[in-house]
Protein backbone atom coordinates (compact mmCIF):
# COMPACT_ATOMS: atom_id res chain seq x y z
CA UNK A 1 0.00 0.00 0.00
CA UNK A 2 3.25 2.18 0.25
CA UNK A 3 3.50 2.79 -3.57
CA UNK A 4 -0.40 2.89 -3.48
CA UNK A 5 -0.21 6.59 -1.15
CA UNK A 6 2.88 7.10 -3.02
CA UNK A 7 1.26 7.59 -6.48
CA UNK A 8 -1.87 9.07 -5.03
CA UNK A 9 -0.03 11.76 -3.11
CA UNK A 10 2.21 12.50 -6.17
CA UNK A 11 -1.14 13.31 -8.67
CA UNK A 12 -2.94 15.10 -5.85
CA UNK A 13 -0.21 16.92 -5.53
CA UNK A 14 0.12 17.42 -9.11
CA UNK A 15 -3.44 18.20 -9.82
CA UNK A 16 -3.86 20.82 -7.30
CA UNK A 17 -1.24 22.66 -9.16
CA UNK A 18 -2.80 22.38 -12.08
CA UNK A 19 -4.51 25.91 -12.45
CA UNK A 20 -6.76 24.13 -15.05
CA UNK A 21 -8.56 21.78 -12.77
CA UNK A 22 -8.59 24.03 -9.81
CA UNK A 23 -10.62 26.48 -12.96
CA UNK A 24 -12.80 23.81 -14.09
CA UNK A 25 -13.19 21.67 -10.77
CA UNK A 26 -14.54 24.88 -8.87
CA UNK A 27 -14.64 28.33 -10.22
CA UNK A 28 -16.35 27.85 -13.54
CA UNK A 29 -19.25 25.47 -11.81
CA UNK A 30 -19.09 28.59 -9.26
CA UNK A 31 -19.60 31.37 -12.31
CA UNK A 32 -22.45 29.07 -13.53
CA UNK A 33 -23.94 28.84 -10.64
CA UNK A 34 -24.28 32.54 -10.02
CA UNK A 35 -25.20 33.12 -14.20
CA UNK A 36 -27.96 30.42 -13.71
CA UNK A 37 -29.19 32.17 -10.27
CA UNK A 38 -29.38 35.41 -11.96
CA UNK A 39 -31.57 33.74 -14.41
CA UNK A 40 -33.60 31.98 -12.38
CA UNK A 41 -35.54 34.51 -9.70
CA UNK A 42 -34.80 34.49 -6.10
CA UNK A 43 -38.37 34.21 -5.07
CA UNK A 44 -39.20 31.13 -7.74
CA UNK A 45 -40.19 28.99 -4.68
CA UNK A 46 -42.42 31.51 -2.84
CA UNK A 47 -46.04 31.28 -3.90
CA UNK A 48 -47.75 34.48 -3.38
CA UNK A 49 -51.94 33.91 -2.95
CA UNK A 50 -53.58 36.34 -5.26
CA UNK A 51 -56.98 38.12 -3.96
CA UNK A 52 -60.15 36.69 -5.70
CA UNK A 53 -63.59 38.18 -6.50
CA UNK A 54 -66.31 35.92 -6.71
CA UNK A 55 -69.65 36.53 -8.48
CA UNK A 56 -72.06 34.37 -6.23
CA UNK A 57 -75.51 33.53 -7.47
CA UNK A 58 -77.72 32.12 -4.05
CA UNK A 59 -81.09 32.73 -2.81
CA UNK A 60 -81.61 34.68 -0.18
CA UNK A 61 -83.59 33.26 2.15
CA UNK A 62 -81.59 29.64 1.87
CA UNK A 63 -79.98 29.22 5.32
CA UNK A 64 -76.77 26.66 3.89
CA UNK A 65 -76.57 28.46 0.59
CA UNK A 66 -75.34 31.70 2.94
CA UNK A 67 -73.35 29.83 5.52
CA UNK A 68 -71.44 28.76 1.94
CA UNK A 69 -70.81 32.65 1.11
CA UNK A 70 -69.81 33.46 4.15
CA UNK A 71 -67.42 31.16 5.16
CA UNK A 72 -65.52 31.56 1.90
CA UNK A 73 -66.14 35.08 2.29
CA UNK A 74 -64.47 34.74 5.86
CA UNK A 75 -61.06 33.11 4.66
CA UNK A 76 -57.74 34.35 6.27
CA UNK A 77 -55.43 33.05 3.85
CA UNK A 78 -55.76 35.42 1.18
CA UNK A 79 -58.67 37.90 0.54
CA UNK A 80 -61.60 36.97 -0.85
CA UNK A 81 -64.70 39.26 -2.32
CA UNK A 82 -68.14 37.61 -2.58
CA UNK A 83 -70.31 40.25 -4.90
CA UNK A 84 -74.41 39.30 -5.29
CA UNK A 85 -74.87 38.62 -9.05
CA UNK A 86 -78.06 37.61 -11.49
CA UNK A 87 -75.29 35.95 -13.75
CA UNK A 88 -72.57 34.93 -12.68
CA UNK A 89 -70.84 33.23 -15.69
CA UNK A 90 -71.78 36.68 -17.67
CA UNK A 91 -69.61 38.20 -14.78
CA UNK A 92 -66.40 35.57 -14.85
CA UNK A 93 -66.81 35.94 -18.67
CA UNK A 94 -66.67 39.95 -18.54
CA UNK A 95 -63.51 39.43 -16.57
CA UNK A 96 -65.60 41.16 -13.27
CA UNK A 97 -65.06 38.12 -11.28
CA UNK A 98 -62.24 35.31 -10.95
CA UNK A 99 -65.04 32.93 -9.83
CA UNK A 100 -68.52 32.51 -10.30
CA UNK A 101 -70.40 30.57 -7.75
CA UNK A 102 -73.98 29.67 -8.52
CA UNK A 103 -76.05 27.85 -5.95
CA UNK A 104 -79.77 26.87 -6.83
CA UNK A 105 -82.62 27.69 -4.68
CA UNK A 106 -82.82 24.62 -1.96
CA UNK A 107 -79.88 23.99 -0.92
CA UNK A 108 -80.96 23.28 2.63
CA UNK A 109 -84.16 21.27 2.04
CA UNK A 110 -82.38 19.42 -0.05
CA UNK A 111 -79.46 18.26 2.21
CA UNK A 112 -81.78 18.08 5.14
CA UNK A 113 -83.54 15.62 3.31
CA UNK A 114 -80.28 13.93 2.16
CA UNK A 115 -81.33 14.93 -1.94
CA UNK A 116 -78.48 15.82 -4.43
CA UNK A 117 -78.24 19.52 -5.15
CA UNK A 118 -76.14 20.91 -7.58
CA UNK A 119 -74.06 23.16 -6.95
CA UNK A 120 -71.72 25.34 -9.94
CA UNK A 121 -68.70 27.25 -9.57
CA UNK A 122 -67.26 28.84 -12.74
CA UNK A 123 -63.27 29.93 -13.00
CA UNK A 124 -62.40 32.43 -15.17
CA UNK A 125 -59.22 32.10 -17.91
CA UNK A 126 -56.92 34.82 -15.87
CA UNK A 127 -57.87 33.01 -12.52
CA UNK A 128 -54.96 31.63 -10.72
CA UNK A 129 -54.02 29.38 -7.61
CA UNK A 130 -56.26 31.30 -5.10
CA UNK A 131 -59.55 30.61 -6.95
CA UNK A 132 -58.47 26.95 -7.29
CA UNK A 133 -57.74 26.42 -3.70
CA UNK A 134 -61.25 28.12 -3.20
CA UNK A 135 -62.91 25.66 -4.94
CA UNK A 136 -61.54 23.30 -3.06
CA UNK A 137 -62.36 24.71 -0.13
CA UNK A 138 -66.22 25.00 -1.21
CA UNK A 139 -66.54 21.52 -2.18
CA UNK A 140 -65.03 20.25 1.45
CA UNK A 141 -67.06 22.58 3.28
CA UNK A 142 -70.21 21.58 1.25
CA UNK A 143 -69.13 17.91 1.91
CA UNK A 144 -69.43 18.82 5.37
CA UNK A 145 -72.50 20.05 5.10
CA UNK A 146 -74.26 17.10 3.45
CA UNK A 147 -72.48 14.17 5.96
CA UNK A 148 -73.69 16.05 8.57
CA UNK A 149 -77.58 16.44 6.91
CA UNK A 150 -77.40 12.51 5.81
CA UNK A 151 -76.73 11.50 9.26
CA UNK A 152 -79.06 13.97 11.03
CA UNK A 153 -82.20 12.29 8.51
CA UNK A 154 -81.03 9.13 9.40
CA UNK A 155 -81.43 9.47 12.80
CA UNK A 156 -84.75 11.02 12.57
CA UNK A 157 -86.06 8.47 9.90
CA UNK A 158 -84.94 6.18 12.94
CA UNK A 159 -87.12 7.62 15.41
CA UNK A 160 -84.74 9.34 17.41
CA UNK A 161 -84.84 12.80 18.45
CA UNK A 162 -84.04 16.13 17.41
CA UNK A 163 -81.52 16.08 20.08
CA UNK A 164 -80.32 12.76 19.64
CA UNK A 165 -80.22 13.51 15.87
CA UNK A 166 -77.89 16.10 16.31
CA UNK A 167 -75.47 14.76 18.70
CA UNK A 168 -75.01 11.98 16.18
CA UNK A 169 -74.54 14.93 13.05
CA UNK A 170 -71.78 16.06 15.11
CA UNK A 171 -69.61 13.14 15.71
CA UNK A 172 -69.84 12.72 11.81
CA UNK A 173 -68.30 16.28 11.66
CA UNK A 174 -65.80 15.62 14.32
CA UNK A 175 -64.76 12.10 12.83
CA UNK A 176 -64.10 13.95 9.59
CA UNK A 177 -62.30 16.52 11.15
CA UNK A 178 -59.71 13.65 13.32
CA UNK A 179 -57.94 12.84 9.59
CA UNK A 180 -55.55 15.35 9.90
CA UNK A 181 -52.66 15.74 7.10
CA UNK A 182 -48.84 15.44 8.21
CA UNK A 183 -46.15 17.23 6.79
CA UNK A 184 -44.65 15.40 3.68
CA UNK A 185 -42.77 12.80 4.47
CA UNK A 186 -38.19 13.24 3.70
CA UNK A 187 -38.80 11.13 0.25
CA UNK A 188 -41.38 13.84 -1.14
CA UNK A 189 -39.00 16.89 -0.20
CA UNK A 190 -37.73 18.48 -2.75
CA UNK A 191 -34.91 20.92 -3.38
CA UNK A 192 -35.68 24.58 -4.28
CA UNK A 193 -34.94 25.90 -7.15
CA UNK A 194 -31.35 27.49 -5.69
CA UNK A 195 -30.61 24.01 -4.16
CA UNK A 196 -31.87 22.50 -7.36
CA UNK A 197 -29.15 24.33 -9.61
CA UNK A 198 -26.15 23.79 -6.85
CA UNK A 199 -26.70 19.95 -6.96
CA UNK A 200 -26.96 19.92 -10.66
CA UNK A 201 -24.10 21.56 -11.11
CA UNK A 202 -21.93 19.90 -8.03
CA UNK A 203 -22.46 16.63 -10.09
CA UNK A 204 -22.20 17.69 -13.55
CA UNK A 205 -18.83 19.23 -12.87
CA UNK A 206 -18.17 16.17 -10.30
CA UNK A 207 -17.66 14.22 -13.62
CA UNK A 208 -15.23 16.50 -14.85
CA UNK A 209 -13.17 16.59 -11.80
CA UNK A 210 -12.90 13.19 -11.20
CA UNK A 211 -11.52 12.61 -15.29
CA UNK A 212 -8.65 14.61 -14.30
CA UNK A 213 -7.19 12.07 -11.69
CA UNK A 214 -8.64 8.85 -13.85
CA UNK A 215 -7.47 10.08 -17.31
CA UNK A 216 -4.19 11.27 -16.13
CA UNK A 217 -3.06 7.44 -16.31
CA UNK A 218 -3.66 7.46 -20.36
CA UNK A 219 -1.40 11.02 -20.11
CA UNK A 220 0.68 8.83 -18.96
CA UNK A 221 0.72 5.98 -21.22
CA UNK A 222 1.26 8.21 -24.05
CA UNK A 223 4.00 9.78 -22.64
CA UNK A 224 5.71 6.77 -21.38
CA UNK A 225 5.75 7.20 -17.53
CA UNK A 226 3.40 4.86 -17.51
CA UNK A 227 5.78 1.81 -18.90
CA UNK A 228 8.26 3.27 -16.04
CA UNK A 229 5.59 2.80 -13.42
CA UNK A 230 5.32 -1.20 -14.84
CA UNK A 231 8.37 -1.74 -14.59
CA UNK A 232 8.73 -1.04 -11.08
CA UNK A 233 8.21 -3.78 -8.74
CA UNK A 234 4.60 -2.51 -8.16
CA UNK A 235 1.63 -4.59 -8.90
CA UNK A 236 0.18 -3.17 -12.08
CA UNK A 237 -3.96 -3.41 -10.17
CA UNK A 238 -1.74 -1.25 -7.62
CA UNK A 239 -1.58 1.64 -10.40
CA UNK A 240 -5.04 1.39 -11.70
CA UNK A 241 -6.17 1.88 -8.00
CA UNK A 242 -4.20 4.78 -7.44
CA UNK A 243 -5.64 6.29 -9.54
CA UNK A 244 -8.55 5.86 -8.90
CA UNK A 245 -8.07 6.88 -5.28
CA UNK A 246 -6.24 10.10 -6.39
CA UNK A 247 -9.59 10.80 -8.48
CA UNK A 248 -11.89 9.81 -5.70
CA UNK A 249 -10.01 12.31 -3.46
CA UNK A 250 -10.34 14.90 -5.89
CA UNK A 251 -13.78 14.31 -6.41
CA UNK A 252 -14.46 14.49 -2.80
CA UNK A 253 -12.58 17.94 -1.86
CA UNK A 254 -14.04 19.22 -5.24
CA UNK A 255 -18.04 18.68 -4.20
CA UNK A 256 -17.66 19.36 -0.83
CA UNK A 257 -16.01 22.93 -1.59
CA UNK A 258 -19.41 23.33 -4.35
CA UNK A 259 -21.83 22.31 -1.86
CA UNK A 260 -20.34 24.35 0.77
CA UNK A 261 -19.77 27.64 -1.24
CA UNK A 262 -23.17 26.82 -2.74
CA UNK A 263 -24.89 26.60 0.15
CA UNK A 264 -23.10 30.15 1.45
CA UNK A 265 -23.77 32.36 -1.53
CA UNK A 266 -27.21 31.37 -2.09
CA UNK A 267 -28.75 31.08 1.38
CA UNK A 268 -29.18 26.94 0.54
CA UNK A 269 -29.29 24.40 3.21
CA UNK A 270 -28.84 20.42 2.42
CA UNK A 271 -29.35 18.91 5.69
CA UNK A 272 -27.86 16.75 7.87
CA UNK A 273 -24.12 16.44 6.98
CA UNK A 274 -23.29 13.11 8.17
CA UNK A 275 -25.93 12.33 5.01
CA UNK A 276 -24.89 14.35 3.05
CA UNK A 277 -21.34 13.51 3.06
CA UNK A 278 -22.44 9.71 2.37
CA UNK A 279 -24.53 10.49 -0.62
CA UNK A 280 -21.13 12.61 -1.34
CA UNK A 281 -19.09 9.58 -1.59
CA UNK A 282 -21.51 7.56 -3.51
CA UNK A 283 -21.87 9.85 -6.31
CA UNK A 284 -17.95 10.42 -6.51
CA UNK A 285 -17.61 6.40 -6.76
CA UNK A 286 -20.26 6.33 -9.07
CA UNK A 287 -18.63 9.30 -11.06
CA UNK A 288 -14.94 7.51 -10.50
CA UNK A 289 -16.33 4.39 -12.00
CA UNK A 290 -17.34 5.83 -15.25
CA UNK A 291 -13.83 7.13 -16.03
CA UNK A 292 -12.59 3.09 -16.29
CA UNK A 293 -15.17 2.54 -19.38
CA UNK A 294 -13.48 5.77 -20.84
CA UNK A 295 -9.95 4.83 -20.31
CA UNK A 296 -10.79 1.30 -21.85
CA UNK A 297 -12.11 3.18 -24.64
CA UNK A 298 -9.62 5.96 -25.59
CA UNK A 299 -6.59 5.12 -27.28
CA UNK A 300 -5.32 9.12 -26.36
CA UNK A 301 -5.81 11.76 -23.98
CA UNK A 302 -7.75 13.61 -26.34
CA UNK A 303 -9.84 11.09 -27.02
CA UNK A 304 -10.50 10.12 -23.43
CA UNK A 305 -11.24 14.30 -22.88
CA UNK A 306 -13.76 14.11 -25.66
CA UNK A 307 -15.91 10.74 -24.54
CA UNK A 308 -15.82 12.26 -20.93
CA UNK A 309 -16.84 15.60 -22.09
CA UNK A 310 -19.81 14.23 -23.96
CA UNK A 311 -20.61 11.78 -20.96
CA UNK A 312 -20.75 14.31 -18.45
CA UNK A 313 -23.01 16.53 -20.30
CA UNK A 314 -25.60 13.80 -21.52
CA UNK A 315 -25.95 12.82 -17.92
CA UNK A 316 -25.83 15.90 -16.84
CA UNK A 317 -28.68 17.47 -18.66
CA UNK A 318 -30.84 14.03 -18.43
CA UNK A 319 -30.06 14.38 -14.96
CA UNK A 320 -31.69 18.18 -14.54
CA UNK A 321 -28.20 19.53 -13.85
CA UNK A 322 -29.59 22.82 -15.62
CA UNK A 323 -33.74 22.24 -15.32
CA UNK A 324 -36.05 19.63 -13.98
CA UNK A 325 -36.77 16.96 -16.20
CA UNK A 326 -39.81 15.22 -15.18
CA UNK A 327 -40.79 11.82 -17.11
CA UNK A 328 -42.76 8.80 -16.75
CA UNK A 329 -43.15 5.21 -17.91
CA UNK A 330 -39.54 3.71 -19.20
CA UNK A 331 -38.00 6.96 -19.92
CA UNK A 332 -38.29 8.10 -16.34
CA UNK A 333 -37.15 4.57 -15.47
CA UNK A 334 -33.81 5.30 -17.17
CA UNK A 335 -33.56 8.50 -15.85
CA UNK A 336 -33.56 7.29 -12.63
CA UNK A 337 -30.73 5.59 -12.58
CA UNK A 338 -28.68 8.65 -13.56
CA UNK A 339 -25.96 9.22 -11.22
CA UNK A 340 -26.90 13.07 -11.25
CA UNK A 341 -30.69 12.83 -10.68
CA UNK A 342 -30.01 10.20 -8.31
CA UNK A 343 -27.58 13.13 -6.29
CA UNK A 344 -29.98 15.68 -6.67
CA UNK A 345 -32.71 13.30 -5.69
CA UNK A 346 -30.51 12.42 -2.34
CA UNK A 347 -29.90 16.11 -1.35
CA UNK A 348 -33.63 17.00 -1.95
CA UNK A 349 -34.07 14.28 1.01
CA UNK A 350 -31.64 15.47 2.99
CA UNK A 351 -32.16 19.14 2.64
CA UNK A 352 -36.46 18.16 3.61
CA UNK A 353 -35.16 16.63 7.13
CA UNK A 354 -34.17 13.09 6.00
CA UNK A 355 -31.63 11.03 7.43
CA UNK A 356 -28.87 8.25 6.16
CA UNK A 357 -31.90 6.00 6.47
CA UNK A 358 -34.10 7.76 4.12
CA UNK A 359 -31.17 7.20 1.36
CA UNK A 360 -31.61 4.20 0.37
CA UNK A 361 -32.80 4.33 -2.83
CA UNK A 362 -30.31 6.92 -3.94
CA UNK A 363 -27.43 5.62 -1.95
CA UNK A 364 -28.59 2.38 -3.69
CA UNK A 365 -28.38 3.77 -7.78
CA UNK A 366 -25.19 5.07 -6.97
CA UNK A 367 -23.82 2.03 -5.92
CA UNK A 368 -25.36 0.14 -8.38
CA UNK A 369 -24.12 2.63 -11.08
CA UNK A 370 -20.44 2.17 -10.04
CA UNK A 371 -20.90 -1.57 -9.63
CA UNK A 372 -22.08 -1.78 -13.54
CA UNK A 373 -19.81 0.77 -14.68
CA UNK A 374 -16.62 -1.64 -13.29
CA UNK A 375 -18.10 -4.50 -14.86
CA UNK A 376 -18.74 -3.00 -17.86
CA UNK A 377 -15.29 -2.05 -18.00
CA UNK A 378 -13.60 -5.09 -16.95
CA UNK A 379 -15.68 -6.66 -20.10
CA UNK A 380 -14.84 -4.15 -22.90
CA UNK A 381 -11.52 -4.27 -25.28
CA UNK A 382 -9.03 -2.04 -23.81
CA UNK A 383 -8.27 -0.30 -26.84
CA UNK A 384 -5.19 1.58 -25.13
CA UNK A 385 -3.61 -1.86 -24.02
CA UNK A 386 -3.40 -0.53 -20.33
CA UNK A 387 -3.23 -3.78 -18.96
Amino acid sequence: MGAVWTIVTKDLQQRLRDKSVLIFSIAVPLALMTVLNLVIPTGADDVELEPVTVAASIDADDELADVVVSSLAGLSVFQVTVADSEDPRAAVDAGDADLGLIIPPGLTEDLRSGTEHSVQMVIGDSAGLSANILIAVTDGLLSEMRARSVSAAAAIEAGLGPEVAAQLAQQEVDAASAITAEAGAASDEQLSAGGALIAGQAGLFLMFTVGFGVLSMVAERESGTLARLRSMPIRPGSIVLAKALGAFVLGVLATSVLLTAGSLLFGVTFGNVGAVGVLVLCAVAAATSLTFIVVRLARTAEQANIVQTILALVLGMSGGAFFPIAASGALGAVLDVNPIAAFTRGLGITAGGGGLSDLTGPVLTLLAFAAVCLLVSRVIPDRGETR
